[in-house]
């Protein structure tokens, strides 16, 4: 097994790390994940429907790789861990680092109600970062929380665009 370092340089990058084993089932699959391959079946069966968002959160934050494996019914795709270690570079203000981490802390409730949001502003797939942040009043570096936090949006350059499949 190859030991890959996932290297932490930007503060909003935190809430990516914080979010991804915040619920049991999070954490557990993340465990299983760490430890071995593991097929999509294996998934569902264990943890059900909220097993397979956190798979697709994982996914969407390149914390996990994949490869085809013969399984019992065929060709199947298995997941894993892709890196084995995480270390934390980073300076930031402490303007930055309430942002971090108030959206790190945002309920399901309040994430939703900004993923609207920001979804109702796109046009064309996308909005840009700066009129997001505009428009709701709050400051990048929140915005950049919000966006790493949620399960179907993402930053590309300067635009917010919705995950493949959400």
């Amino acid at each position: 097994m190859v030991n890959r370092i996932k290297v932490i340089n930007d503060v909003g990058e935190l809430v990516t790390i914080f979010h991804a084993a915040d619920t049991e089932v999070k954490r557990k699959l993340l465990l299983d994940l760490s430890t071995g391959w593991v097929t999509m079946p294996q998934i569902d069966e264990k943890y059900g429907t909220e097993g397979k968002k956190s798979l697709l959160y994982l996914d969407k934050i390149r914390m996990i790789e994949s490869q085809w494996i013969t399984g019992n019914k065929g060709p199947e795709k298995a997941y894993h861990t892709y890196y084995t270690n995480v270390q934390i570079n980073l300076i930031g203000s402490m303007s930055d680092l309430s942002d971090i981490i108030f959206a790190t802390t945002l309920n399901d409730e309040q994430l939703q109600d900004y993923e609207g949001k920001i979804t109702g502003m796109m046009v064309n797939g996308g909005v840009f970062v700066g009129d997001v942040a505009d428009s709701l009043k709050i400051s990048q570096t929140l915005l950049k929380g919000i966006v790493n936090r949620s399960s179907i949006l993402t930053i590309k350059g300067y635009k917010i665009e919705l995950v493949n499949g959400a």
